[in-house]
């Protein structure tokens, strides 16, 4: 198993600093049940497009038999792998975006571009020039946004009614962030959205992250412990992450922290 697809499925088990505001509530084992199967196929995003077109990904795709892929693609470099399919079990179009792999040296060079841009009118009409996400995350995105978009709404026709899942881990998760909110922008305003991001970098500044938290709603953010990822880029750079917290302690507790994210 990979280095990172390892990491993520750690997520299945036991999620950088403490919170330190907001009231933090303990998860019952079933909720904490409940996150496997996102977990699962947050994980298959690091696997080729050919495999997760024929959910042939090894540990992650076995776990989440029934699981329809509507498109995959990605180079894995400059484009991350990405999959759009349907999960029958949880009623849902997922939208999974490979994370960073310690042995791919282009991600890398993504996640360090710490310089915040504002968003491309093009992918987000409407919004403010004010709301700024990471420019390496940013452009990540863009290079496979239409075909994300042409994929669920594909996928949509056949499964209406669907609720629309974007998920990943590390870069994944950062992608997936602005993915769901491209995606509320670009599909019809009855669409559900739900984001389950797994070790996510701040993403955007604080008017990006009120943004998530006003058009998506259904956030959430899982951080493992003393996990350094969360913590970057910087506050003191003009970062920020949404609400929906969750932090699973050196205990393995998992807490739901409320309010904005205390990272």
């Amino acid at each position: 198993m990979r280095f990172a697809a390892a990491v993520a499925l750690a997520f299945v088990v036991a999620v950088s600093a403490a919170p330190t505001r907001g009231s933090a509530v303990a998860l019952q084992r079933a909720q904490i049940d409940a996150f496997a199967p996102y977990t699962h196929i947050a994980s298959a995003g690091y696997c080729q497009p050919a495999r997760t077109l024929a959910w042939n990904c090894g540990v992650h795709c076995d776990a989440t038999p029934g699981f329809v892929t509507t498109a995959s693609g990605g180079d894995g470099l400059g484009t991350p792998y990405w999959l759009v399919g349907y999960y029958p079990p949880l009623q849902s179009i997922f939208i999974s975006y490979q994370g960073t792999e310690m042995e791919k040296i282009a991600p890398i060079f993504v996640d360090i571009d710490f310089f915040l841009d504002p968003l491309n009118s093009t992918y987000f009409p409407s919004v403010a020039s004010s709301v700024m996400t990471h420019g390496g995350f940013g452009d990540a995105h863009e290079r496979s946004a239409n075909d994300v978009l042409a994929a669920v709404k594909t996928t949509l026709v056949q499964y209406p009614g669907a609720q629309i899942v974007t998920t990943g881990h590390s870069l994944g998760a950062a992608v997936a962030q602005i993915s769901a909110v491209h995606l509320r922008l670009n599909l019809p305003s009855g669409t559900k959205i739900k984001y389950i991001g797994f070790s996510v970098p701040r993403v955007g500044n604080p008017a990006w992250a009120n943004l998530v938290d006003s058009l998506v709603g259904d956030v959430t953010h899982i951080n493992n412990k003393k996990d350094f990822v969360p913590t970057i880029p910087p506050r003191f750079a003009g970062f920020a992450h949404p609400s929906g917290e969750i932090h699973i302690t050196a205990n393995n507790e998992w807490l739901t922290c409320s309010g904005m994210s205390a990272l």
